[in-house]
């Protein structure tokens, strides 16, 4: 047994299911080692894309995807998608090929530094030097890369030591649970009687809910003590939209009902929260917010989120211990904000104009899918209306990328959470700008048989930015773009697409494109004017409590 043999013997040990990416030279003996495994290989067309699906591979299912590519420029590659990872907590294990040792102390071809370079966006990274100490390292990598907070972690194999043999007792170490630490009783005190001193107190929820598998706890907790619920981007689903303490997403950033919700608030409790989501400055500006902090993590710290009280330790037992310690509160007015939100979220359900609103987009996209099928949601102006929008109930089944925040995660991610959840229709919502980052990844969907959808948002512009600088400079600039015929570029590809060009024919236009059994790519003109909504109550809404 080689290093390399003894490498995938230990994913194999790990639970790999998928491995994702593209074949190099440095790779060869890896590669072959896969050959004789029980791992799924998927040949992607872009380690960038390999990267993304072992990105929401790890979102999905808690354990971390795995991504490989050969030295220098497919290293590089790799970059984006392993800083996704990363800063969006998904659990992931980079793998890259190397030159040989005896190449690494001077100028060479394809050479970097790839330890240096993956440094800054990985939790822990090392080059693999000797094959006995494999077992030692991929053990380290997949336990860093689940624990609290999840994240990105690299391995380097010079293609000498992969080539290499190792010594016989060279094996899989054991892997362990991850220790899920007991919220200290003092802590838990000390929270009961923050609760009890509220009166409108209202919850942030974070994606760390879903991680640690607390929604019904949250649910629960939220239910027995009347206090109303907002989520971050990425934590869509852990709250039942039409819930009546459901006010949905909040990050926005603009001053909309979620808003309101903050200011009439007397106390902020922060579960399973990440600044990165959603800067704590952007619903705490005063800094006058008394907060409570629950997590598996202790708070980071913020001149704008200084806790009162933090719980740290398992979400969903702080949560039950609360929920019977409380007494509740029954006159929350915030709920208050729950129908308006509601009315909002309908008010474009039979808009019958073309270009569409993208809020009308949305709605027809929630009625042709059941609660558990998955949509994966693409980075550009769009991404704020799916965030706002789009009813979630079910954890995991609105994946958006709000860390590092991506663009062309969607149609590599859609095909990942097809391979994980193939019982489950997903969609992949994208802007014109967008979805052509990493296009390429359809012809590795029709290879796989993988029926995802690619829902395009055409309005032949950067939507976002040009959003941005019509709000900042009352003008945009250099934003516009062409775009591909994409029903023939769908099928030149080998998969089906269709173009939507009267208000009657969306619906059944989602509807066809979910029955189909190959990938399909639907082309949607939207009318980018409606983008200045998101903030046009900036500074003068006026709440309804």
């Amino acid at each position: 047994m080689n290093s390399a043999d003894c490498l995938v013997t230990c994913l194999e040990s790990e639970g790999t299911r998928f491995v994702f990416g593209l074949p190099g030279e440095e790779t060869l003996a890896f590669y072959e080692a896969l050959r004789e495994s029980s791992i799924h290989v998927v040949t992607c067309r872009h380690e960038q894309g390999a990267a993304f699906m072992a990105d929401v591979h790890g979102r999905l299912t808690g354990s971390p995807g795995v991504c490989v590519s050969t030295l220098g420029p497919g290293a590089t590659n790799l970059i984006t998608g392993v800083a996704d990872a990363d800063l969006d907590r998904a659990p992931v294990v980079a793998i890259t090929g190397q030159a040989s040792l005896d190449r690494t102390h001077k100028e060479s071809h394809q050479y970097l530094d790839l330890v240096s370079l993956f440094r800054p966006i990985t939790k822990w990274n090392a080059q693999i030097k000797r094959g006995d100490v494999v077992p030692e390292m991929v053990r380290h990598a997949f336990r860093e890369a689940a624990l609290e907070k999840p994240g990105a972690t690299h391995l380097d194999l010079p293609e000498d030591v992969a080539d290499a043999p190792v010594r016989a007792d060279a094996t899989p170490l054991p892997s362990q649970p991850l220790p899920q630490p007991v919220p200290p009783e003092d802590e838990l005190k000390q929270a009961a009687e923050f609760l009890a001193r509220s009166q409108n107190a209202l919850i942030l929820a974070g994606n760390g809910i879903i991680r640690a598998g607390a929604s019904e706890a949250l649910r629960r907790f939220a239910r027995s003590l009347n206090i109303p619920v907002a989520h971050t981007f990425m934590a869509k689903g852990v709250f039942p939209y039409d819930d009546p303490l459901a006010i949905m997403t909040a990050g926005i950033q603009a001053r909309d009902y979620v808003a309101c919700g903050f200011e009439a608030a007397d106390a902020i409790i922060c579960i399973g929260y990440d600044a990165t989501e959603y800067a704590p400055k952007s619903w705490n500006p005063n800094r006058d917010k008394p907060v409570l902090h629950i997590a598996q993590t202790p708070a980071e710290l913020d001149s704008h989120y200084t806790t009162a009280v933090e719980v740290v330790g398992d979400i969903a037992e702080a949560l039950n211990y609360l929920s019977d310690a409380v007494t509740p509160r029954k006159a929350n007015i915030i709920p208050k904000l729950h129908d308006p939100v509601m009315r909002e979220l309908r008010a474009y359900d039979e808009d019958t104009s073309v270009p569409f609103k993208p809020q009308r987009v949305i709605a027809d996209l929630d009625r042709a899918l059941d609660p558990r099928d998955i949509v994966v949601s693409d980075v550009g102006a769009h991404k704020v209306w799916v965030a706002r929008m789009f009813p979630s109930s079910v954890p995991n089944t609105c994946i958006i990328s709000n860390g590092f925040a991506s663009m062309g995660i969607a149609l590599p991610g859609a095909i990942a959470a097809k391979l994980v959840h193939p019982e489950r229709k997903v969609v992949a919502i994208a802007g014109d700008g967008g979805a052509l980052m990493n296009i390429q990844e359809l012809e590795t969907a029709v290879r796989l048989g993988t029926p995802v959808v690619l829902l395009v948002f055409v309005d032949n512009m950067y939507g976002l930015i040009e959003w941005k600088q019509q709000q900042r400079y009352g003008h945009s600039t250099e934003v516009g773009i062409g775009n591909p015929d994409w029903v023939k570029l769908a099928e030149s590809f080998g998969a089906r697409g269709t173009r939507v060009t009267a208000s009657d024919e969306l619906g059944p236009a989602l509807e066809w494109g979910l029955d189909q059994d190959l990938p399909v790519i639907l082309e949607v003109p939207v009318d980018a004017r409606e983008n200045l909504k998101l903030t046009e109550h900036l500074g003068d809404l006026v709440c309804p409590i």
